[in-house]
C-alpha cells in the first residue's frame, strides 16, 4: 500500500492551504480522498496524479486547460 497524508501534509506536499483543500473537496475540484470516518486522508499516488494532471506548456494551455 502507499504512503498516505493527512490534509496538512498533502497541503504542504502541493504548496495550498489546508482550507484549499477542504473547499476542493467540497467543490469536487481538489485530488482524490479517502474518508475514513471523520477523517479525510490523500493518497500519495493521488495527489501525483492531480499534479502531473496540471502540468501545462504555455500559459495559453493553462488558462485554456482551467
Amino acid at each position: 500500500m502507499g504512503e498516505n497524508l493527512k490534509t496538512e501534509e498533502a497541503a504542504a506536499f502541493l504548496q495550498v492551504k489546508p482550507a484549499t483543500l477542504e473547499q476542493w473537496r467540497w467543490s469536487g475540484k481538489g485530488p482524490l480522498f479517502v474518508k475514513l470516518g471523520r477523517a479525510v486522508i490523500y493518497r500519495k499516488s493521488d495527489l501525483d496524479d492531480f499534479v502531473s494532471a496540471r502540468v501545462f506548456g504555455s500559459t495559453t494551455e493553462a488558462q485554456a486547460g482551467a
